[in-house]
Parts: C-alpha cells; structure tokens; sequence
C-alpha cells in the first residue's frame, strides 16, 4: 500500500512549483484542498495559456475590421536650401529654373510625416468567417482545459484521500501494537513461571511477526511523511500553513451506480474531449469558408495624408510639380484587392480540408477510447464495490474467532499460535478494508470523469 501510494505522488509533484516551508497547522476539506492546489498548479497555469492564445486570436480577427492597414511614418535630417541666379522668378516657381542648384552654405532641418490607411468594405464575409471560426477555437481551448482540469482533479482526490487512507492505517497499526503488546507480555508471564505448556516454536512464530509488524510500522510512518511533504509541496502558501485533511476516517461514499449504458451515453454527451474536437471541427469549417472567401476580389477604402517642411526650401505652386521636401497632399478613394497566388491559395484550402478530416477521425478515435475508459472504470468500481462487501463480511468473522481465541487463551485453554494466526488476519482484513475502500472511491471518481460528471457530485453524494 505505500509503494503504491509513494509511485502515485512522485508525478503529482512535477505538476506544482516546489516550495517547502511550513509552520501552524490547519485542517481542510477536499473542496478547499481542490480549489487551492489548482490556484498553486503549474500544469493549470500553463494549459491556461492555450485558452489566452486562443482568445487572443478572435482579438486578432476582430482588429481586421476596422483599418486593419493603418501606417504612420516620419522622416528627419538635415537638407541644403536652393538658390537661382533668376531674379525673375519667386520662389514658388523655381521649379522654371533649369539651373536650380543646391546651396550648400544653407541648411535647415527637415521633417516629413506619412500616414496611410486602408479599410475593408466588402470582402464577401471573409472577416466575420474568420472572426467566428477564432471564437469557435476558443471554445473548444476551453474544453481542452476542462479535460485537463479533469485529469489533474482526479489526481488530487487521491493524494487528499491516500492521506486519509495513512491515518487510518496508522491508527490500525497503533492498536495492534496494543495487542501485540499484551500477548508478549503473556509470553514473558508464562516464561518466567516455567510454563510447560509454552512451545518455543510459537515464540520463534511471534518473534518473527513481531519484526514484520515493525517493518510494516515504518513503511506507513515514511509514507505518511511522504504524504505530508506533498501536501505541503501542493498547497504552499504565504502564511507558512501545513494543513491536514478535514477528514479523519475513510468510509464508502455514499453512490449507487447507473447501469453501464447510462455512464456511455452521459459520457458521449459531456465529455469535454468530444466538444473540444466536435467545437475544433466547426472551426475549421467556418475557417475553411473564410478561405474561400479570402480568394475572391474584396472592395477597400484607402486613404493617404503626406507632409513635409524644410524651411529653407519653398513650396512650388505648380500641382503637377512636387517639392517632396516642403509639401501637404492627400487623398483617398477605393481600390479592388485580388490575390492572384492562387496556387498558395488552393495548397492552404487542401491543408485546412486535411486538417479537417484528421479532426473528423479524431473524434471517432476519441468515441472508441471514452467507450473502452468507461466500460473499463465501470468494471473496476463494481468489482471493487464487491470488494468493500465481501472484506466487511470476512472482517466481522475474523473478530469473532480472535475474540474466541483471546477468550480461550485467557483461561488457558488456547496457544500462542492460533492467536498470532487470529490477530493477523484480523490486522491484515482491516488494513485491506481500508485499502480497498480507497480503491471503492477512487474508481467511483474516476468512473465519474470518464463519463463526464463533475467529481463534486460525487463529494455532495
């Protein structure tokens, strides 16, 4: 029992930020135990930025509707002035002097600005396509994150409840080294009185499980610490708090199954796996339209405004001469946008078809897999239902033979033999009770989210 508890705790560690520190002691129930260990998770924070990117996508989408083009440039050095021998001309018709040269001994700074925008006005619904099919892989990021949530929830109600499960046996430990006290102590009774009827061969027997006992002591002792330093690993915090489970004994929960089929069909309903994938397949429909719509010639508005100043150079007043260091233009009209790559076009369709009908397959996958999880969770929990029975039954008869065997040794009719024989089985029953009952609720938990239904529910029940 507690190799399998340590093997099942040593993952759990590498999903939380390590920080051991720890001081006063609080309880909690496994409803706070949850709710923190997720806040302090790793795993949850990093699946949680795969549901940020892909909200950031429809972000990305919807800033394509309104001036997605939209650029502001500026320009700055130092520029020479102009000079001309005509004295007939003004200084904003110096464009007429064929012999319009620079002079070098004047120089001023010059500064320009440029903004160009360009806005969709029709483009046969390829934005708002694209926009949906963003939201629609939110969405199913969402899901994903569910199932992930899901998985490491399952993983938590095992390490809260192995806890559980550690007291318990501790405690069942700690009565026993009661009666294996006592037995010992009529051992050295009879032995000190020359008891002839004490066979050295049932003390050699009691020597024996007394060490065993002792090995198995230990073993819980380190997993119980194990426990603890996971515990405090999972559910750190800034006051130093260790905390302990708000549940001190581990009994059966309290749930009647559903027939297998109801836990089929519930399962095809709910799992966020299956959304996710039949969410994933929508959007890659809807952005597979928007590619078809990306091919067609869109209508867009443009619009330009440039301005540039250098003081030592005049504006010319000719419309069809430009000064491009001393001007003020703009303009804006519309313009017919057509990709004509239409080989890059037609590969980009066939790579969202392919991706589409590998999503189609996925999701017959992911069908078959749900289908074989919940048939194979539904078989574990009614075999270990069976289990916690038929081990209560087998416990009731075995301290009914140690009592009768503590009856008859205490008048001397009964051997050391057959009461070490009743005590182990009685010790070796109960901590395979408790076990078992561990294994009853974990594979109800896990037969849960197989199926889709919230682990809470199994809680509340």
């Amino acid at each position: 029992m507690a190799a399998r508890i340590f093997f099942f705790l040593i993952p759990l560690l590498f999903t939380f930020n390590i920080s051991v520190q720890g001081q006063d002691t609080l309880r909690i129930d496994f409803d706070s135990f949850l709710d923190k260990a997720l806040s302090n998770s790793g795993q949850i924070d990093y699946e949680r930025q795969n549901v940020e990117l892909a909200e950031n996508k429809i972000d990305q989408a919807k800033a394509q509707r309104i001036l997605p083009s939209l650029r502001f440039e500026t320009q700055h050095g130092l520029v020479p002035g102009v000079e001309s021998d005509r004295t007939d001309l003004e200084e904003d018709e110096y464009y007429l002097d064929p012999n319009l040269r620079n002079d070098w001994e004047d120089w001023a700074v010059f500064t320009k600005f440029q903004l160009t925008a360009a806005q969709p006005v029709f483009t046969w619904g390829a934005i708002n396509e694209a926009v949906e099919a963003a939201r629609l892989g939110a969405e199913a990021a969402a899901y994903s994150f569910k199932a992930k949530r899901a998985d490491l929830e399952i993983r938590l109600f095992e390490l809260y409840y192995s806890y559980v499960l550690a007291l318990e046996i501790g405690r069942l430990l700690d009565e026993a080294q009661d009666k294996v006290d006592q037995i010992e102590k009529q051992i050295n009774t009879m032995r000190e009185s020359g008891d002839g009827e004490l066979d050295n061969s049932e003390i050699f027997k009691f020597e024996i499980f007394k060490h065993e006992f002792q090995i198995q002591k230990a073993e819980v002792s380190e997993n119980m610490a194990f426990i603890r330093e996971t515990w405090n690993y999972v559910l750190r915090n800034d006051d130093n708090t260790v905390f302990e489970s708000d549940v001190r004994f581990l009994d059966p929960v309290s749930f009647e199954m559903e027939p297998v089929d109801f836990y089929q069909e519930v399962a095809f309903d709910n799992r966020p796996e299956l959304k996710a994938l039949e969410i994933g397949a929508e959007a890659t429909e809807t952005y597979i339209s928007s590619l078809k719509s990306q091919a067609l010639p869109g209508l867009y508005m443009g619009g330009y405004v440039n301005f540039a100043n250098t003081p030592n150079r005049p504006r010319q007043s000719n419309p069809f001469i430009k000064n491009t260091t001393n001007l003020f233009t703009g303009g804006f009209g519309f313009t017919i946008r057509q990709n004509l790559n239409f080989v890059s076009m037609k590969a980009s369709l066939e790579r969202s078809r392919i991706e589409l009908r590998k999503v189609t397959f996925a999701q017959d996958a992911a069908r078959d897999g749900i289908l074989l999880e919940v048939n194979n969770n539904y078989r574990s929990a009614s075999l270990a239902e069976v289990k916690v029975n038929q081990t209560d039954k087998a416990l009731v008869t075995a301290k009914r033979w140690l009592r009768q065997e503590q009856l008859d040794y205490d008048f001397g009719m009964g051997d050391v033999k057959d009461l070490i024989d009743a005590m182990k089985k009685e010790l070796e029953l109960k901590l395979q009770l408790k076990q078992r009952i561990f294994e009853y609720n974990t594979s109800l938990a896990k037969l849960n989210k197989s199926a889709g239904i919230p682990l809470t529910t199994l809680i509340t029940n």
